[in-house]
């Protein structure tokens, strides 16, 4: 085992080899300049890119691809560098793949092959040539022209095998999308994630709005957000923590159909699922009501990892997740007896019976039982003993009102809403419900929320005036929902930490 002087050591060896490195590559870069003049030129065009001269002419064999005569350029940076000689290899990798590099003396003359000496493992170079096969069938470019267009100054991971801490993948993004091809994939497919999201909406007749990052008052969830000030209007504003009643405001003023792809920011606690800024869907639909909304979900969720993977099976966390069929939906109450077998179907009929199993888990010590309602508290038991277990598709519906603050009542259970969320590998996808349009009752259920706020209660809604005003004016029934890009995004590519599926995530400050 090292000890930590050991470790102190190595660490210091490691500075003093890098800062060497960084000293030689300075040095070439001067040569560079002194006799190239400018060493980040961009005057130089590449004619193709790797993977197109791949799948144009990878299948052809060295005889008609020499009758062929193809020339053509690249960029890229190089990430293997093999000496022969008077013979150099190169492997260059571009946005799309890798390909072999050819440089030799008597082709490129002695002065342009010399010029090679100076590019090193992660420089960025262009070179042009014609293509060829070696021995080995292994498509080539013999370059007559090779030029710097960025030197690397720093050095990368040795010999691309890549960039595997965590911590320093994240830190170093630029390095991680340079050498780790998977890294590059997750997010080639969240893009792609993101414009199916909006091919389907957009066919579907919504309309694509923005609305504002910076609120007066924050609203649309119960979180505790991030405050800043507006100099000239001398206020306080809020980064907004979602969209909602931007939102719900334009159905207000006449739209049927909404959505927007909207980041939002909650100042809260950093984890494998949270991330203080994030990406939502969120849309709203007048004239629907949640069993609607909850279909349309299912319908879009299916759009997308059939576009995205072509199958509708996925495999997360060692679990084959079946997309194909129908979503299960589960109120609170059956989805806690569904994976708590043991609880009997009486068990949750009162407050104290619910405290009883609460305490039995270990789940009371952050909450203040006294002054939470039954609901509330099969809210707890769902989330600390339910929630991780749902690993098939499954809406659970009919929150309790007290938790709904937005959401329309349930007129067969006046204590619940018309709400529902989308559970997928032990994860919340998706919440949506019946949207609140009665004004008194908006303003009734915010006041209560305004107390809770002022009773010590961070995440709870300030009561937004100019929302109850806009509500008075007329909101048609309506139905709407959030769905986590981030959270879709770790499922699709089966990523384990937001921190995979967003390119520069909130990390400590070193």
């Amino acid at each position: 085992m090292k000890s930590k002087n050991d470790s102190v050591v190595s660490m210091k060896n490691h500075s003093e080899d890098e800062n060497r490195i960084v000293a030689e590559r300075k040095e070439k870069l001067k040569k560079i300049k002194e006799s190239c003049g400018e060493p980040y030129p961009n005057t130089y065009k590449p004619s193709a890119r790797a993977k197109t001269i791949i799948d144009e002419y990878d299948f052809m064999d060295r005889a008609d691809l020499e009758k062929k005569r193809v020339r053509l350029s690249l960029a890229g940076r190089v990430i293997l560098k093999r000496n022969q000689g008077k013979t150099t290899f190169y492997v260059l990798k571009d946005s799309t793949g890798k390909i072999q590099l050819y440089l030799n003396r008597d082709v490129l003359g002695e002065e342009k092959y010399s010029f090679q000496k100076l590019i090193d493992l992660g420089d960025l170079v262009f070179c042009s040539g014609s293509l060829f096969k070696t021995m080995r069938g292994e498509l080539t470019i013999n370059c007559d022209e090779i030029e710097m267009l960025a030197k690397a100054l720093q050095p990368f991971p040795e010999k691309f095998r890549g960039l595997q801490d965590p911590d320093l993948r994240y830190r170093n993004r630029h390095i991680d999308l340079s050498v780790n091809d998977e890294t590059k994939r997750i997010f080639f497919q969240r893009s792609s994630i993101i414009n199916r999201v909006r091919e389907f909406m957009n066919n579907d007749g919504f309309l694509e709005v923005e609305t504002p990052m910076l609120h007066p008052i924050p609203g649309g969830a119960n979180a505790k957000p991030f405050i800043t000030k507006h100099n000239a209007l001398d206020q306080e504003m809020y980064l907004r923590v979602a969209p909602e009643l931007y939102l719900k405001r334009l159905l207000v003023g006449g739209f049927e159909k909404v959505y927007e792809l909207n980041r939002s920011f909650r100042n809260e606690g950093i984890s494998a699922r949270h991330n203080p800024e994030f990406t939502m869907l969120e849309f709203y639909a007048a004239h629907q009501n949640y069993e609607w909304c909850m279909n349309f979900t299912e319908d879009l969720l299916n759009d997308v990892l059939a576009y995205v993977v072509g199958r509708k099976e996925l495999v997360w966390d060692g679990h084959k997740i079946d997309m194909g069929v129908p979503f299960e939906r589960l109120s609170f109450e059956e989805a806690i007896h569904k994976y708590i077998p043991s609880l009997s179907k009486s068990s949750l009929e009162t407050k104290d019976e619910i405290i009883t199993i609460l305490k039995r888990y270990g789940l009371t010590e952050n909450i203040n039982t006294e002054s939470i309602s039954k609901e509330v508290l099969t809210v707890h038991l769902f989330e600390g003993l339910v929630e991780e277990k749902i690993i098939q598709p499954t809406f659970v519906m009919n929150h309790p009102i007290d938790i709904s603050p937005l959401a329309r009542k349930s007129e067969k259970n006046p204590s619940s809403a018309e709400r529902f969320e989308l559970y997928i590998g032990g994860k919340e996808i998706a919440n949506g419900f019946s949207e609140l349009n009665d004004p008194q009752e908006q303003s009734t259920r915010m006041l209560a929320q305004a107390r809770q706020k002022d009773s010590g209660d961070d995440e709870a809604m300030y009561f937004d005036e100019d929302y109850i005003k806009a509500l008075e004016f007329g909101m048609p029934p309506a139905a709407g929902c959030g769905i986590g890009i981030d959270r879709l995004t770790m499922f699709i590519t089966n990523s384990h930490s937001i921190r995979e599926v967003v390119l520069f995530p909130a990390l400590k400050r070193k």
